[in-house]
């Protein structure tokens, strides 16, 4: 009986450290990944519709090459982006990331993409991309760009100071996805009394192309 005693006390105690050791590893997958710095002249944020109605949401487009403009931005506060990839074949030329498949939050060395969500909010004089806490609603609620100005269409969001982008490294390895990244967490000043006048993204629809695998459905990178 005794060694019976000795020997559940040892798998208990195994157990216990595995399952604190399996946290840890939880806690620290942000770590797995690095990130490298990019050349933000090739990029821009924004606020795309969703379908034909009044809602938005966060595509990043990239000039890889020079062979032709893959986008056109006109005018400022706020400037109006006319995705021109979207009349030719642009492999090669364009990337484009349209959701959380291309793009997520990053604080630091910690990615957040699995509790944070990138939405875009329209109120009477702006529109924002925040970023939105998923899983701990006690997290703070983040302004991460701003078009400066009210409008529709395919609005250019300007990424506010500290913020900028970086590219997800593996090792040695540069992968295609992309950072929204910020060296450390500073709450957003005003966004719960924005939210009573804004329109958040629609969340089942950015759900779901976020879940869509398609070519429309996440990062489009060409080799």
């Amino acid at each position: 009986m005794a060694r019976l005693r000795i020997a559940a006390a040892a798998l208990a105690v195994f157990g216990s450290t595995l399952i604190t050791e399996l946290n840890s590893s939880v806690r620290a997958q942000g770590s797995l990944f690095t990130f490298a710095d990019v050349d933000e002249s090739k990029f821009v944020l924004v606020a795309a519709p969703i379908g034909s109605g009044p809602r938005s949401q966060l595509n990043i487009y990239e000039q890889r090459t020079s062979a032709r403009p893959c986008y056109e931005v006109k005018g400022s506060a706020p400037a109006v982006v006319d995705p021109l990839m979207a009349t030719f074949d642009f492999t090669g030329i364009c990337n484009r990331y349209i959701d959380g498949n291309g793009y997520s939050l990053r604080i630091g060395g910690d990615d957040l993409g699995t509790r944070y969500r990138l939405s875009v909010i329209k109120t009477a004089d702006d529109i924002e991309l925040i970023a939105v806490p998923t899983k701990n609603q006690a997290q703070p609620t983040l302004v991460v760009a701003k078009a400066g100005g009210p409008g529709n269409g395919f609005i250019q969001l300007v990424l506010e100071p500290g913020w900028s982008l970086k590219r997800r490294q593996y090792g040695t390895k540069t992968l295609g996805h992309l950072y929204v990244y910020r060296d450390a967490i500073q709450p957003a000043a005003g966004v719960e009394e924005q939210s009573a006048d804004a329109e958040p993204a629609d969340a089942e629809a950015a759900d779901a192309e976020a879940a869509d695998t398609t070519q429309d459905g996440g990062a489009e990178m060409t080799p």
